[in-house]
């Protein structure tokens, strides 16, 4: 029994101890976490610098560039809407959307109850002038016999004159109508009445639209074909409002046509709109632009970039652009091989340049060599 009373007080002491020392471990202090790598901050190697071009930024005459998205369309004023000259069923049509046509080439054809009509009033006219005629012929070989007086011979002459001019009058009428000068030759001559009237095309050009079929009822208000001479275009595009103030007729422009490749195409601006589309709020622009061999085709989508005045504003090379996040960035220097992405807002290139607009001052050191190859260096630091 003895024994055991020794033993409980050393067993207990010596718990006291082991528990004490536990406690005394945990309440060390942690070690503090790193602090967190700047993701727009690059540090190269000193080795490395030589291979980054860098410039204060600085000012730059510039001419001021925009770009518009515009499209090809037909030169309106040589664009004619061509229609039937009588009201009439259609019985032929000669041409579809796409033909070539020429000046006074027969488009279609329409038969009409006024065609016959006019073509007997062009008999009746031809019947009497060749009566009139035979008249004064008489008259002047009665009065040579003093068998009339010379009124008698004045008054048939009015009536030739008259059966003239109701000839011409009923000719000029059939010509309207689209009848050609060999169905009038027929018509005066032997009396043969042409069945249809002659849609004809009034200017060369390219057919655009076609809007009527056979069997179709025509009226003579009804635009049927529209014809264009494509030889020569526009080129429209529309303006913010708050830009049309910046543009007027005489800029040169320069356009882009995707499908045509690469190659520009210089132009001039020569209309700039008086109002703005209310529900665009947009103002129209149109370049004119010389089409020899038929490339540009109505409603081919184009860019048109104008070049405005000169302006000394802040500027970069385009070489120093990184895009970044759908963003434009640059990199400045902030210590000896140290670099950040800055966020920027830049105009429109001109001449190799980006005009820069906001988000960096005048001055700051910034990347204008290398920048890619650099953001190549962020990212890779970034993945480590």
């Amino acid at each position: 029994m003895p024994h055991t009373r020794n033993f409980l007080p050393g067993a207990v002491l010596l718990a006291s101890l082991l528990i004490l020392q536990g406690c005394g471990k945990s309440a060390e202090p942690e070690a503090a976490p790193a602090p967190p790598t700047d993701p727009m901050v690059v540090t190269i190697k000193p080795e490395m610098a030589s291979n980054f071009e860098v410039r204060p930024l600085a000012m730059a005459e510039l001419a001021t560039t925009q770009s518009v998205p515009g499209r090809v369309a037909a030169n309106e004023r040589l664009v004619t809407r061509i229609g039937a000259s009588v009201s009439g069923r259609v019985t032929e049509v000669l041409v579809e959307v796409g033909d070539t046509v020429r000046q006074g080439q027969t488009l279609a054809y329409v038969t009409s109850p006024e065609l016959t009509t006019a073509q007997l009033a062009v008999m009746r006219a031809n019947s009497s002038l060749r009566l009139a005629s035979s008249a004064v012929e008489r008259a002047r070989q009665l009065i040579q016999a003093d068998v009339i007086g010379s009124a008698e011979v004045q008054r048939r002459e009015a009536e030739l004159a008259i059966a003239q001019a109701e000839l011409r009058a009923a000719t000029d009428q059939l010509r309207l109508m689209g009848i050609s000068g060999d169905a009038l030759q027929k018509l005066q001559r032997q009396g043969t009445i042409a069945s249809a009237a002659a849609i004809v095309a009034t200017q060369s050009g390219v057919v655009l639209e076609r809007t009527l079929s056979q069997g179709q009822v025509a009226q003579p208000g009804d635009a049927l074909f529209t014809v264009a001479d494509l030889r020569n275009v526009w080129v429209v595009g529309a303006l913010p409002e708050q830009a049309a103030r910046t543009v007027e007729a005489g800029q040169a422009v320069e356009i882009e046509v995707p499908a045509l490749g690469n190659d520009l195409i210089a132009g001039k601006i020569v209309h700039v709109g008086d109002t703005v589309a209310a529900d665009t709020r947009t103002v129209a622009i149109r370049t004119q632009v010389d089409n020899p061999h038929r490339a540009l085709k109505p409603q081919m989508l184009a860019t048109m970039r104008i070049t405005g005045r000169t302006q000394r504003v802040l500027a970069v090379p385009e070489a120093a652009v990184v895009r970044d996040n759908d963003r434009d960035h640059l990199y400045t220097r902030t210590a000896d091989n140290v670099y950040r992405l800055v966020p920027v807002e830049l105009g429109a290139p001109s001449d190799g340049m980006r005009p820069v607009l906001k988000g960096i001052e005048e001055g700051k050191p910034v990347v204008t060599g290398g920048a890619f190859h650099l953001n190549n260096e962020r990212k890779r630091a970034e993945l480590e």
